[in-house]
């Protein structure tokens, strides 16, 4: 697969990059040598390979689904002008 240069100028105002005509033959090239490189990679025989998500294998960190105040109640409110049994006092402001 291959593109030509009304598919380079296409692309380019499809993402509204203004491109000169040097710049649309370069990208050109370039677009060709990426296609080219996924045609190779087309062409390795992956059966029996098992999809990874990682170079290395790791088992995900777990944690156990628990629901908790966090048990920092006492820090949040410490900076607060004013508070009340570990809630935020603020001033009325509806009458």
């Amino acid at each position: 697969m291959s593109v030509d240069l009304a598919t380079v100028k296409r692309v380019a105002r499809l993402a509204r990059i203004a491109v000169s005509e040097d710049e649309a033959e370069k990208m050109l090239g370039e677009l060709n040598g990426i296609l080219g490189f996924v045609e190779q990679l087309s062409e390795v025989n992956v059966d029996g390979v098992e999809p990874m998500t990682s170079v290395t294998p790791v088992a995900m960190k777990k944690r156990s689904d628990t629901v908790t105040d966090g048990n920092k109640a006492d820090d949040i409110v410490a900076n607060a002008p004013a508070t009340d049994r570990n809630f935020f006092l603020v001033p009325k402001v509806v009458e």
